[in-house]
């Protein structure tokens, strides 16, 4: 079976059949309990997250019925295997007895992390690979149909966060292996998915130029320089403005800007590699 969080929230079963949930709050709940697989969450925090500081007095009643209800879906649904007990009682609170790689959020960072390191190892074909399987598990915005208290909130930021780092990632492979032009039409969408994010621009203006197309890569400068000011009241970084100054200068069709650092790893802190097929990246 396989918690989906990315994206509408829904469970499938190993048969193929997708689940939703149709109470709201039963989706809320199950999906702070997939994001904590095997840890028990208490009923404390499942209050706090269902109505932060607006709980009616009968909550926690609230709460057992919607595990009740829960429960009742697993078992009428056949979601799990026989003697496989799916959604249990746990002092405080309750758990949710999933595998990390039933949970697709908890694969998406796996694979990442994983993309990280053969990158650092100068194994960026690898790289390539883990990080083909990270981003497609990305269905949408994360938990695009639930309504969301602050840990949940806190969850999808942190979701988000790795998925711009993992399309960095992707970027600088791309850029590893010479794929400039291909990367253009990526590097135009992400830019306007995440205009503030100088690093994204600055790879589109560094492409633009290795592309042989300067004048283009002046007014993607000039874009940039516009929206900060308008945007912040800010100027482009140190970085930037030096990649103008050398596009100006006519500097040969090799500049780009430096990679962004990473720590070293080592392979403690490899995770696991889930069971899961490679998909190659696009371009």
């Amino acid at each position: 079976m396989q918690f989906n969080l990315i994206g509408p929230f829904e469970i499938t079963t190993d048969d193929g059949r997708e689940l939703a949930p149709g109470a709201p709050r039963i989706r809320q709940m199950l999906a702070l309990l997939a994001l904590q697989p095997r840890e028990t969450v208490s009923i404390d925090s499942l209050v706090q997250e269902l109505w932060a500081d607006d709980a009616p007095p009968s909550a926690l009643k609230i709460v057992h019925t919607h595990v009740s209800q829960a429960r009742r879906l697993f078992t009428e649904e056949a979601v799990t295997s026989p003697g496989r007990d799916l959604l249990l009682t746990r002092a405080p609170g309750y758990l949710l007895q999933v595998n990390d790689d039933e949970v697709d959020v908890m694969s998406f960072e796996s694979f990442i992390k994983r993309a990280q390191w053969e990158f650092a190892e100068g194994t960026p074909g690898r790289a390539a690979d883990f990080l083909g399987r990270a981003l497609a598990l990305w269905r949408g915005p994360v938990l695009s149909d639930v309504a969301v208290g602050s840990t949940l909130a806190g969850w999808i930021a942190r979701v988000e966060e790795l998925r711009i780092r993992a399309l960095e990632l992707h970027v600088e492979v791309e850029n590893h292996f010479g794929r400039y032009r291909e990367l253009l039409p990526e590097l135009r969408t992400l830019v306007n998915d995440y205009p503030l994010h100088e690093w994204f621009h600055g790879q589109l203006i560094s492409a633009l130029h290795r592309a042989g197309r300067r004048g283009e890569a002046l007014e993607a400068y000039g874009n940039l320089y516009r929206l900060l000011k308008s945007e912040l009241g800010l100027a482009p970084s140190p970085d930037l403005r030096r990649l103008q100054t050398e596009i100006l200068n006519a500097a040969g069709p090799d500049l780009t800007l430096s990679p962004r650092r990473r720590p070293a790893r080592d392979r403690s802190d490899l995770p696991p590699l889930p069971p899961f097929p490679a998909v190659a990246i696009a371009g």
